[in-house]
């Protein structure tokens, strides 16, 4: 009996064994990616905004707090507020042309769909680069823009478009809307019609329908997009660099100078930890204060 008993519990360990290392046979490429290639740079970059910058460029290893210090000054500050401000704001442009978009792409008949969502997914077709030089292209004071506006009246002289915000801004609700449009779509497309007919037939009418079902269980999708969108915008600072010219700083453009340019990697590196801690506090704030939202609606 005892022989038995140790081997049947023998071969439960083996059955609980295997299934478990198969999952972290799986797992364990994906971990040593993320380690290699994430988690080791980010712990890199820590270390050397602890550091001072070389006499002639790279990095003196002393330890210094100086580096956090410099982001202090009224600068920086309003360099990171722009910052904040123009990604909010493009943020909140996808999301408002974005959502009836999506929501319009759902109810077209589905022999449809797949043309609206190449129409979104073709412009990754071309290199951004190329697609921002086209804009400003468009934007310039002799570009099609300027010439149907003199030629239909409307304005006497051109209009002075490129190296401001509202450039910058137009770049980055371009270059980003696919990247609200895409989770959006999905989100709206796996509601059930069911819950909207219950809505529906309990008296709402479809303006209350919509908030009260379809907003709520699409929410994910909407925090998907918002994230997807927010946080590429703090960092493409070649759009900045493009139609904002000289004009117009961002972080991302501060971190590309610090590291390129000034070859300050130490400063750089500390602006970076900076906007990481703010986007994940902001993020996190984001999805904990909708994630409330959806409870409270739901019950």
């Amino acid at each position: 009996m005892r022989t038995e008993s140790k081997s049947t519990h023998g071969r439960n360990i083996i059955k609980r064994w295997i299934p478990n290392f198969e999952k972290n046979f799986f797992i364990l490429p994906i971990s040593i990616w993320m380690i290699f290639f994430m988690a080791v740079p980010i712990l890199y970059i820590v270390f050397i905004s602890f550091l001072q910058r070389g006499v002639n460029g790279g990095i003196d290893f002393t330890f210094s707090v100086e580096n956090y210090k410099r982001i202090i000054s009224p600068l920086y500050f309003k360099v990171f507020f722009d910052s904040i401000s123009i990604a909010f704001i493009t943020t909140l442009c996808t999301l408002v042309l974005g959502y009836p978009f999506a929501y319009l792409v759902v109810k077209i008949p589905k022999r449809f769909r797949i043309l609206a969502i190449m129409l979104i997914i073709i412009p990754f077709w071309t290199n951004s680069l190329i697609r921002t030089y086209a804009w400003m292209i468009l934007m310039s004071t002799g570009g099609l823009i300027n010439n149907v506006l003199i030629k239909i009246g409307l304005i006497s002289e051109p209009l002075e478009m490129l190296y401001t915000y509202g450039a910058v801004l137009v770049g980055m609700i371009y270059t980003l809307f696919p990247f609200m449009v895409l989770p959006l779509y999905t989100s709206i497309e796996k509601i059930q019609k069911i819950y909207i007919d219950a809505a529906e037939d309990l008296g709402a009418n479809p303006f209350r329908a919509f908030l009260t079902v379809t907003l709520p269980l699409t929410m994910p999708g909407v925090i998907a997009g918002c994230i997807l969108v927010f946080i590429p915008s703090l960092g493409l600072f070649y759009i900045c660099d493009l139609m904002g010219g000289s004009k117009v700083m961002l972080m991302g453009n501060l971190i590309r100078n610090q590291f390129l340019v000034s070859r300050d990697w130490p400063f750089g590196a500390a602006v970076s930890i900076i906007m990481i801690i703010a986007v994940l506090i902001i993020v996190g704030i984001s999805v904990k204060l909708v994630g409330k939202k959806i409870d409270l609606e739901v019950f």
